[in-house]
């Protein structure tokens, strides 16, 4: 029988990264300087995860997929994605703006990059006063107008720059400009890809003196030029109960904040799920057995597992994805 699977987070060292992801999170990436992203479950070639717990401890993910498919991931998920498994989950720290980009949507990385595209959400966990991200136009523009922008350096002018506080969500879908700026800490949900195209960096150079590579003719067909009227999510939260935060087909995520016992029940999920936990100590239990998770954990509920009980050490708030 299978049993909630938590795997080794792998870190990355990003040229704009900081240390929240230790500070508030409790993430030990050891000396890594500028650590910008912990992955927490990714099937991405040359990044995949390894599972950390159990019987099943040291299992690539695809490993653990091949021997028990439908059983891990829901049987719809298996027959469409196979070995592969269809979401890459981070929590990215930003201590300074990342490129302004874009991603491609599934035709377009099919016939470029062989590969899916990526729409993504993300929740800030935290945010330094004053923090912006960019999410979207400002208004609806042609490519000729966004070229004079880009060479004019004046792209910013014609984004969407919000100022977000804890608590906030933005869907991104595949085509949509954006930028998560200076001192913000979120929780990153996307589909299995790694295809970014960096439109802007800021004019800022690497270690060695480099600007990073742009990718301004791929984006220009990746790019939607509407305006973006409403780039934030709008959810109430119901205390101890599931709130719904984003469902789109490439992924469903709730949010559930709590302070006493929660009873899942996921028959009626063809699915796997994964817990992100925000804030607080939960245990797990399933099957007479108790798995604990606790802040900047993130564990996989096979798809077989479909009751358990969470019960917060005292209050927790955990996000909760699936495929739909």
């Amino acid at each position: 029988m299978l049993y909630p699977l938590k795997f080794k987070p792998i870190y990355k060292e990003k040229i704009w990264g900081g240390n929240k992801l230790k500070t508030i999170l409790n993430k030990d990436f050891g000396e890594l300087p500028n650590c910008g992203e912990s992955w927490e479950i990714s099937s991405v070639e040359g990044d995949e995860s390894v599972v950390a717990n159990g019987f099943l401890e040291g299992n690539t993910l695809s490993e653990i997929i091949e021997i028990y498919m439908s059983d891990l991931v829901g049987e719809k998920v298996y027959e469409k994605f196979g070995l592969e498994f269809p979401l890459l989950i981070k929590f990215i720290d930003a201590n300074d703006f990342l490129s302004i980009q874009v991603h491609p949507n599934d035709k377009l990385a099919k016939e470029r990059h062989h590969a899916f595209g990526k729409t993504e959400m993300w929740y800030v966990i935290h945010a330094d006063k004053g923090a912006e991200l960019i999410s979207g136009f400002n208004k609806t523009i042609n490519k000729e107008s966004y070229l004079k922008n880009l060479k004019n350096k004046t792209l910013k002018n014609i984004l969407n720059n919000i100022k977000v506080i804890s608590g906030d969500v933005f869907f991104i879908p595949a085509g949509r400009v954006h930028a998560i700026g200076e001192g913000i800490l979120l929780a990153e949900i996307q589909q299995t890809s790694d295809v970014t195209y960096r439109i802007y960096d800021w004019d800022r150079l690497d270690a060695q003196g480099q600007s990073r590579e742009l990718h301004t003719e791929l984006a220009l067909d990746a790019l939607n030029f509407e305006m973006c009227e409403n780039p934030k999510e709008n959810y109430n939260i119901l205390k101890n109960e599931k709130s719904n935060i984003v469902k789109c087909e490439y992924f469903t995520t709730n949010i559930i904040e709590f302070n006493k016992p929660i009873q899942k029940d996921y028959n009626n999920i063809d699915s796997f799920v994964i817990y992100m936990c925000l804030e607080g100590n939960v245990s797990i239990c399933y099957n007479e057995k108790i798995e604990t998770l606790k802040i900047g954990e993130t564990i996989l509920i096979p798809a077989e597992l479909k009751e358990l009980v969470l019960k917060p050490k005292n209050s927790a708030k955990i996000l909760e994805i699936y495929i739909s």
